[in-house]
């Protein structure tokens, strides 16, 4: 069976989520993985997708052109095989949270501290709330730390940052609930 990435962006408006979805749901084809948000002004979605016969990326992409018509515009990738399969992350989950002023810079920072220890981001969101007057930006993080990495470990190695960048950094544990 393939596996597609579908990716969808554009103008915000109610009911996008409805019209991809029921595109979908009228060809077949199931959601395996997805994520959705509005950036700035714009809706961005990406879907891990499959359909137990189309194979053909183009047959597959064609049902999409009533999206664009709207003013979306949408890509779709065929995934390589075992590119739709969650990775086997070991480790324990964490939630890094930054808020401050905005300026340039915190996400490449933050980002950079983790990297050059080889923490897995596995997601990553950025709003800026306030008002007008007084913006704040908030980023928050979801890490997977390696063996023998403790929060408290993370929490040191952002105290320099956190003054540095003149934001406030916490971390905490995230426990797993297995249903």
């Amino acid at each position: 069976m393939s596996h597609f990435a579908l990716t969808i962006i554009g103008r915000d408006r109610a009911g996008i989520v409805s019209e991809v979805t029921s595109i979908l749901y009228q060809l077949g084809c199931n959601i395996a993985d997805s994520s959705c948000s509005i950036l700035g002004g714009q809706f961005s979605m990406i879907l891990i997708i499959s359909h137990p016969e189309i194979n053909d990326q183009k047959a597959l992409g064609e049902a999409f052109v009533p999206l664009e018509q709207n003013g979306l515009s949408v890509f779709l990738r065929t995934l390589k095989p075992g590119g739709e399969e969650h990775p086997d992350l070991q480790g324990e989950i964490c939630m890094i949270s930054v808020y401050g002023a905005d300026k340039p810079g915190i996400v490449y920072r933050v980002a950079r501290e983790l990297g050059e220890r080889q923490i897995n981001i596995t997601d990553l969101n950025t709003k800026l709330i306030g008002s007008k007057d007084a913006p704040v930006y908030v980023m928050m993080i979801e890490a997977i730390l390696n063996q023998g990495v403790e929060v408290e470990d993370v929490e040191k190695w952002m105290t320099e940052l956190k003054d540095e960048l003149k934001v406030d950094i916490s971390v905490r544990s995230i426990t797993p609930v297995e249903l």
